[in-house]
């Protein structure tokens, strides 16, 4: 008795940058899909992408168009930069269809016109023998039939046609039907769905999924996409798990030994640290000064900014005696300014995935999430978000840095973004009153990974001298309250160098 085998046919790209990753190597060959989406969300450029795809690997490609113009395709195509060369266009809607006399053939039976439609579309194709074809688009058959069962059963004598014929096909469909045709899905070997949401400031939200791949597995949920000038990028949604790599626990200085010996002998690779405090009480140079301390130790390191201005980081940093601009030349840091009105979340996955895999960053910083969380849907995403972000980070066995700002200066001091259970260790900084003026304080609050001393001790930033961080100051008081107050005799930090 012998097995029949069942061989699963070869996979096809879909020509977009990320799309082949989601669907576990791309499209399975001659079948027929459906891409649906509300008009605006990107489909033609998607299904030219698909065609594109087919060109280069020297298939032949079709584009059947229902609605648009031959013209108006090459004008969507030159505004990307692309090319039509290799791609044959059938458009239904020639110029004896918009001649004013033909319009008399809107009185003809739907089944009468529907039927010819169906022919020219099956002639063309078996003149052609093309192995990818682009349908654009559904709708327009939707209304040439009238009635929802011969729609349906001339779809399905459609796919029937083509599975006579060694051709891929994607059906598009602007999702003006009833929601949710289950009917069309079930006749469709695969399904694909794109989303546009507009948000209340920025640039629009898009999103792709998969509902259906008959036969092959696929990466569910929602993946943010972009679409600009000549690109079309997909960005799977990042699982932390799939990244698990061993990872060796090792201290390294932020430096400052100070603060080295508040966290328990520096902060760890592999581990994320929270700094949180109010606006203006020093942790973004503190970030920068852990990060100083990596680039001498001649690791690679990224920073995402997303409040403060570029220019001004750095000259800040130059004056505390932190010089970035020999590493900023030679490529070994990179500081990238994040607009989070203009970048999906799905983007900004990908931007630290690159500069962790392709730059070899081993050090890391975010400043702030405050403003990242505006780019997000809500808090409860943004703990799902950076749940993987900060797993990936730590598996890749990266030194990162969060930055949260807190409202409020000298009490009620509060936050919007919970984020300390996610972090492995937490350093607060608070301002607090002491010999008549505003100084600062800083605490480890927690350490995963190692034995961390909860004193607080000033901190100070200086021209000349940098980042200071005193001796543990005894007698305080009102520290969790946002508000302390100190009342003891130790010494405190000199005001300059000379103090």
């Amino acid at each position: 008795m012998h097995e029949s085998r069942v061989f699963a046919p070869p996979r096809t790209s879909t020509g977009v940058e990320g799309l082949d990753e989601i669907l576990g190597g791309g499209l399975s060959a001659n079948r027929l899909y459906l891409l649906e989406g509300t008009p605006g969300t990107g489909k033609t450029t998607f299904a030219l992408r698909f065609l594109l795809a087919g060109v280069a690997r020297g298939e032949r490609a079709l584009y059947i168009t229902l609605s648009e113009t031959a013209a108006e395709l090459r004008a969507v195509v030159a505004s990307h930069g692309w090319s039509l060369d290799g791609i044959d266009i059938f458009e239904l809607l020639d110029e004896s269809g918009r001649d004013p006399d033909a319009e008399q053939s809107i009185l003809y039976p739907s089944e009468v016109e529907l039927g010819e439609t169906i022919r020219k579309i099956t002639a063309q194709i078996e003149r052609a023998e093309p192995t990818r074809v682009a349908f654009d688009s559904l709708s327009e058959m939707r209304l040439l039939a009238q009635d929802p069962l011969r729609y349906r059963r001339q779809v399905l004598a459609l796919k029937q046609f083509f599975s006579t014929r060694s051709c891929t096909v994607l059906l598009l469909d602007d999702k003006t039907s009833e929601p949710g045709d289950l009917q069309l899905h079930s006749i469709c070997h695969g399904v694909i769905s794109l989303e546009q949401t507009v948000r209340e400031f920025g640039t629009e939200s898009r999103q792709v999924r998969v509902i259906k791949m008959r036969g092959q597995k696929f990466q569910g949920g929602r993946h943010d996409f972009v679409l600009d000038t000549g690109r079309v990028a997909v960005f799977p949604r990042l699982v932390a798990s799939q990244h698990r790599a061993p990872v060796r626990l090792e201290h390294v200085s932020s430096g400052t030994s100070a603060l080295d010996e508040m966290l328990g002998g520096g902060l760890v690779r592999g581990t994320s640290t929270l700094l949180v405090g109010p606006s203006g009480v020093g942790k973004t140079t503190t970030a920068v000064s852990c990060m100083h301390a990596a680039l001498r130790r001649g690791e690679r390191a990224t920073y995402f900014l997303f409040d403060e201005g570029l220019t001004t980081l750095i000259l800040r940093s130059r004056l505390l005696g932190m010089d970035l601009d020999p590493y900023i030349e030679s490529g070994q840091c990179r500081i990238k300014q994040i607009d989070p009105a203009e970048l999906s979340t799905g983007e900004f996955s990908a931007l630290v995935i690159e500069a962790v895999k392709v730059e070899g960053a081993s050090f890391v910083a975010l400043d702030s999430l405050n403003a990242y969380l505006q780019a997000m849907p809500g808090q409860s995403f943004l703990l799902l978000h950076m749940h993987e972000l900060l797993t990936y980070l730590n598996h890749r066995g990266v030194t990162t840095l969060l930055i949260v700002g807190q409202h409020g200066a000298v009490e009620n001091v509060r936050t919007e973004i919970d984020l300390s259970y996610l972090s492995d260790a937490t350093i607060v900084f608070r301002f607090f009153e002491a010999e008549g003026g505003v100084r600062s304080a800083v605490t480890a609050m927690k350490s995963r990974t190692s034995q961390n001393q909860r004193t607080i001790r000033e901190f100070r930033l200086s021209e000349g001298l940098g980042l200071q961080v005193g001796e543990p100051l005894a007698a305080f008081e009102g520290v969790m309250s946002g508000m302390p107050t100190y009342t003891g005799a130790t010494k405190l930090l000199a005001a300059d160098a000379n103090g």
